[in-house]
């Protein structure tokens, strides 16, 4: 049976292990979130022993070839030692320029690093709280229009991140991001093919992000943006939309509520039930989707089912570890 040494500590594994549950098994606070290889937030290094290629799979080649792999993807047969990660390897110093309120609930956040960061528009980046708590989010800015990144950071119950970054934090006070992570964004490479864009919440942030940069690149596709929330506040940019899909005739938004009663404009329905009830058949289609775990992983049922190509289907679901016995909302 392998053996896991860390911070000077010997460790068994249990069969069918990954690291990261042999460590949480072991009593090490070692930081984590989505536990399924998304965020990398666990990210650490192997200085001795082989660690499959599949827990180095997304992570950047200058990290990997230094032995950085993901702890909650690696099922080890060999023994390996460990090191946690450094904060000159993966984190940068960024500083808030500009601190908005969309909504009650949701923070707009422009961010100016220390140092440039190549990205896409809807990728994500791990931003760091001063109590070493770290969570993903994504980007709604587009590099080659915006000065500064932006977030969308809705406000959860008990969230420890999402509290600091609304109460926390003013201009001109500095944070810990690292990223940009994740391959749900636009490619210039089929300016006709029309676009499905499907989120709740702020999974809104992303598919703003990857809506601005087509139309900004001279997409001639038609993009469908379903943006869905319980109730009327959470449509936190309807405004914003509804004046981008009068300036573009090949942009649609369709705001959609789920729980309560409601009237014109907003759509009484979910987001992904109104979107594949008005596109049946997404053959050849590009389909974007951002927001609650249930509803991406069914929708990207969904959309396969209705003729999507596996490869045209970008998830970016919300997955989040829960650090306390009272929830979020």
């Amino acid at each position: 049976m392998p053996h896991l040494i860390f911070s000077g500590s010997t460790l068994s594994y249990n069969k069918g292990q990954t690291v990261l549950e042999a460590l949480l098994d072991g009593g090490f606070d070692v930081p984590y979130s989505c536990k399924e290889g998304n965020c990398q937030t666990c990210l650490m290094r192997c200085v001795e022993g082989e660690v499959e290629e599949d827990a180095k799979r997304g992570v950047k080649d200058t990290l990997s070839k230094q032995g950085y792999f993901l702890p909650c993807m690696c099922h080890p047969t060999d023994n390996l030692v460990l090191q946690p990660s450094t904060d000159t390897e993966l984190f940068c110093a960024a500083t808030i320029r500009v601190k908005n309120l969309l909504s009650d609930k949701v923070c707009q956040l422009f961010i100016e690093p220390a140092i440039p960061l190549y990205y896409h528009a809807g990728q994500f980046m791990n931003l760091r709280n001063d109590q070493g708590g770290v969570r993903s989010y994504s980007l709604a800015s587009v590099p080659k229009l915006d000065t500064y990144l932006e977030f969308h950071v809705a406000r959860m119950r008990n969230g420890e991140v999402s509290n600091w970054l609304h109460n926390g934090l003013d201009v001109g006070d500095v944070i810990d991001v690292s990223g940009p992570f994740g391959n749900c964004f636009y490619l210039p490479g089929k300016p006709d093919q029309d676009m499905l864009l499907v989120g709740t919440g702020t999974g809104l942030s992303p598919l703003l992000g990857v809506v601005r940069d087509a139309l900004s690149s001279g997409h001639k596709g038609k993009l469908l943006l379903f943006h869905g929330s319980r109730k009327e506040e959470g449509l936190y940019l309807h405004k914003e939309l509804t004046e981008l899909s009068r300036l573009y005739n090949n942009f649609y938004y369709y705001p959609c509520i789920s729980t309560e009663r409601t009237s014109y404009p907003y759509k009484a329905s979910r987001a992904d039930d109104l979107a594949f009830k008005t596109l049946p058949d997404l053959k050849d289609w590009r389909v974007f989707l951002c927001g609650s775990p249930p509803m991406v992983e069914g929708a990207q049922r969904k959309a396969f089912l209705a003729g999507a190509n596996m490869n045209d289907i970008h998830a970016d679901p919300f997955k989040m570890r829960e650090l306390r016995s009272e929830k979020r909302d």
